[in-house]
């Protein structure tokens, strides 16, 4: 988040374990994928990442206990069998809202799709309210090119099918105000001139930032606007959930974090679809292991009341919740170690942060609209239908391992996953095959 949701603070963290990455895959380009059989995701202590599991090719990259392809995430989460029976998103667009863009995103896809043999794919990025010079020196820059090629490569190994139209802002998003009035002009736009039907996002902002009347002015626009957008015009909107835990950042230069915690925004609006995440792994038999990812942000918002789709939740929730919008609604993938290899800069390094689990989500809506006929739209309601029914166990993998307490710099205690929703992974990851036709007969049913 320019802040993307995946920090350039956190970014450094990361780099030692990205350059090992990339140098142990590099030469895996043009070798052919030879998947192994997968089962279903199970609970447990995910084993150790290391950097060996990046091997040298792609049939063994497929087998590692890192670095994942697009084949493991489609086996991991169900998605597999629906491409099998043609269900690739075809017909479909999701929309990607982002700050600057990236200009080696059109050359990056192109290698990563002969990688894995993926169907070559032009992905436009409009500018409507104009451009800026992209610098190579800038980090801010550099790390929204990251992020831009990240959500559309996720996007495109889950949904080969679907299109992707990019939507560039001028304006750095970062904490706070500020990018935001852009990028709520861009969704105006893409809702405006009929682009798709699903928007993917990946910018957050700490609640503990809009501390005045006239910011949480803005939020209620906001807020009314994604309303508007789901529930008459028919899009689908994920937000992802945050990188901090049950922590936020409490400056706009993303370096101090709040000591009691702080959901964050667009994720918290009720009428978004909150992604948190999940470490997905698996080892050499094709056993998937998935548990909380700390990170994983959650909790309860300050600003906007629990909306009637989660007062289907138990009691006990009910006592936590008191009367608050709780997120995130559902997970994915989001840990930098186990992440999808893409391919970002002329370089191979594994996708990370909720901002790679949201649009996982995205194109599995994608997939969704395409089974329904129809865009779906605001999908909670049934969500939460699905996953307070005997169906629930089916059509998710509920996360009852770890939580998201924030114990960097400052100890901001989070919460546990359980079975159910919970504020650290909501109902879990999907197994897509089983949830989207539940999904869509709760859609129908309530139509």
């Amino acid at each position: 988040m320019g802040k993307h949701v995946w920090h350039s603070r956190q970014k450094k963290h990361y780099s030692l374990l990205l350059a090992l990455c990339c140098f142990c895959f590099i030469s895996c380009s043009g070798t052919s994928v030879s998947p192994a059989p997968r089962s279903s995701p199970t609970q447990g202590t995910a084993p150790a990442f290391t950097f060996e599991a990046c091997s040298a090719t792609v049939s063994q990259l497929s087998r590692s206990r890192g670095c994942l392809t697009p084949d493991d995430l489609r086996q991991a989460y169900g998605v597999s069998p629906l491409l099998a029976r043609g269900l690739d998103g075809k017909g479909e667009t999701v929309i990607d809202i982002v700050s600057y863009g990236s200009p080696e995103l059109q050359q990056d896809l192109d290698v990563f799709d002969q990688t894995f043999h993926l169907p070559s794919l032009t992905v436009p990025q409009l500018s409507p309210l104009g451009t800026v010079p992209y610098n190579a020196q800038n980090t801010d820059m550099v790390n929204w090119a990251g992020e831009t090629t990240e959500d559309v490569e996720v996007i495109h190994a889950i949904a080969p099918g679907a299109k992707i139209i990019v939507l560039t802002d001028p304006v750095d998003e970062t904490e706070g105000m500020a990018g935001l009035p852009q990028i709520l002009q861009l969704e105006q736009y893409a809702v405006a001139h009929h682009l798709g039907q699903i928007i993917c996002q990946s910018f957050a902002t700490a609640e503990v930032n809009f501390p005045d009347a006239q910011s949480q002015h803005f939020l209620q626009q906001y807020s009314d606007f994604v309303q508007s957008a789901t529930t008459s015009a028919g899009w689908t909107i994920f937000a992802a959930s945050g990188d901090t835990g049950a922590a936020g950042y409490n400056n706009i230069q993303s370096t101090t974090f709040a000591s009691t915690p702080s959901v964050y925004f667009p994720a918290d609006l009720p009428w978004v679809t909150a992604v948190g995440g999940t470490t997905l792994q698996h080892d050499a038999a094709g056993q998937f292991t998935e548990i909380t990812w700390p990170g994983s942000g959650g909790g309860f918002s300050k600003f906007f009341p629990e909306p009637a789709y989660q007062q289907s939740l138990s009691k006990t929730l009910q006592t936590q919740l008191h009367g608050a919008r709780g997120l995130p609604d559902v997970s994915a993938d989001a840990d930098h170690t186990t992440g999808l290899v893409d391919y970002i800069g002329g370089q191979w390094r594994p996708a990370g942060g909720t901002s790679a689990a949201q649009p996982t989500w995205s194109a599995i809506m994608a997939i969704a609209d395409q089974m329904a006929g129809h865009p779906l739209g605001f999908i909670n309601q049934a969500l939460y239908k699905v996953g307070t029914s005997s169906r629930a166990s089916v059509d998710f993998h509920d996360i009852t391992v770890g939580n998201n307490t924030h114990t960097a710099e400052v100890l901001v205690p989070g919460y546990a996953a359980v079975s159910g929703w919970d504020p650290a992974t909501g109902f879990g990851s999907p197994f897509a095959n089983q949830l989207l036709p539940d999904l869509i007969a709760a859609i129908n049913t309530s139509a």
